[in-house]
């Protein structure tokens, strides 16, 4: 054999080589962040102040409502965490991110809870939009029964164009081969169904979902628990601090304020509580600006605020 034939067979089986490799990073699964703010998104509806006038002027300052896709690129399918308002702004943006031939099917919901932050993107399924066959909802015992009897979302039950599977708190659901969701109660304000946080497995990493809780201290399961289970921890930041909403009563509408999760966390090691972004960012929250003193002050202790668009292998 020849030393340029002997060559051009070592350039190929190299190429050969990268190529498999590269197939088998494609296929391993992964998150893409949706969305950060709170249930009405940034800018929010009727706000004229100072926080949202930066985002009215400029759009690509706005930022979508709290939503987590799960990707798998081994079938070519995606489960929403939460499917908010914003459902087709976070679509558009999801195959942005990942033009993939074929593209991806939506292969079902996890919503946490019954506020409109966190299911009505729903709508956008029924025969008015896109007129959806199927899709499977993944939904916890009271908001299953809130979804199939109180329209107009039994419509869309009604017409099979989702299809409510009951699941339950501690009980993981196979997404995949490689993938596992399992829910847990969480303490909130339940007025239409409880309120679960989800945990993600992977095959290479495990993910915490909690955008909203009460204060922490109301809950039996100590937070710092479960983020020391898992490579990554999206928790509640909804409020950056007590006096972001006057005149309103801020026991009314409890969350964790960053700064005192700031406060409880800052002793743990620094590898845990570099696991820990803030997610579901009111309008009036400073740290929605990453140029903020309140980013700033997240970032120097060691966390960070989840960022649109961001992607987290599994």
């Amino acid at each position: 054999m020849s030393s340029n034939m002997a060559l051009r067979l070592a350039v190929l089986c190299v190429i050969g080589f990268l190529f498999i490799v590269d197939n088998g990073q494609a296929a391993q699964p992964y998150v893409v962040v949706l969305g950060i703010a709170q249930d009405g998104g940034y800018p929010q509806a009727g706000c004229r102040r100072e926080c949202c006038m930066p985002a009215w002027d400029a759009p690509s300052l706005q930022r979508w409502v709290t939503c987590l896709a799960i990707v798998d690129p081994d079938s070519s399918q995606y489960w929403l965490l939460d499917c908010t308002p914003d459902f087709k702004y976070q679509l558009h943006l999801l195959s942005q991110l990942v033009p993939q031939d074929p593209p991806l099917t939506l292969a079902g919901v996890f919503p946490t809870h019954a506020h409109i932050g966190h299911y009505t993107g729903l709508m956008h399924l029924g025969r008015e939009v896109m007129g959806a066959r199927q899709v499977r909802v993944y939904s916890m015992p009271r908001l299953t029964w809130f979804l199939s009897s109180q329209g107009p979302w039994s419509q869309l039950v009604e017409l099979d164009q989702i299809s409510l599977l009951r699941i339950q708190a501690g009980q993981a659901i196979q997404l995949s081969h490689q993938l596992t969701v399992e829910p847990f109660i969480v303490p909130h304000r339940d007025e239409f169904s409880e309120t679960v946080g989800f945990r993600l497995t992977g095959p290479q990493a495990k993910l915490l979902y909690i955008p909203d809780i009460d204060k922490w201290e109301r809950w039996n399961v100590p937070i710092e628990d479960l983020v020391a289970e898992v490579d990554f921890a999206f928790l509640d930041g909804t409020f950056y601090s007590n006096d972001e909403l006057p005149g309103r009563n801020m026991s009314e509408i409890p969350h964790p304020f960053i700064a005192e999760s700031l406060q409880r966390f800052i002793a743990l090691p620094d590898q845990e509580r570099r696991k820990i972004y803030f997610t579901h960012l009111n309008h009036s929250n400073p740290a929605i600006s990453a140029q903020s003193v309140a980013a700033k002050q997240i970032h120097e202790a060691g966390m960070s605020v989840a960022s649109q668009g961001q992607r987290i292998d599994l």
